[in-house]
């Protein structure tokens, strides 16, 4: 069965996509831990990150640091954290989190509730900084 993320790559579930080629999307987290927390997933549906072939596996990577240095210069934040947790979806990702303090991380804290206005204008804005 096809996961979430081989729907909104299909465009069979919309999303508030920042940037895409023949390998990879990003987008955003529509239950970000901060404004402008991005997901960056293979377009080949594979389960757990490290099973990626080598090759795309250094795709998936370079793709995420394009749109990590999008996001810092359109989002202010001191940084921008990665994570791969890869529990909640069986399908490999990348969460690209602006940081200003450790805590930004904590996949615990309640998620942000965001318009679709303000997912648009973030993802607009991001993709300005490409």
């Amino acid at each position: 069965m096809a996961t979430i993320f081989t729907k909104i790559i299909k465009g069979e579930i919309p999303c508030y996509k920042i940037a895409e080629d023949e390998h990879n999307l990003a987008f955003l987290d529509v239950k970000p831990l901060k404004r402008g927390h991005a997901l960056v997933i293979p377009k080949r549906e594979t389960d757990y990150i490290f099973d990626i072939a080598d090759d795309e596996f250094l795709k998936l990577h370079l793709f995420a640091k394009k749109i990590a240095q999008a996001i810092r210069k359109a989002v202010p934040c001191r940084r921008i954290g990665l994570a791969v947790v890869g529990l909640e979806v069986p399908h490999a990702h990348i969460h690209l989190i602006p940081l200003d303090q450790m805590d930004d991380t904590n996949f615990a804290r309640p998620r942000l509730e965001l318009s679709a206005d303000e997912f648009n204008r973030i993802a607009s804005d991001i993709r300005t900084q490409l």
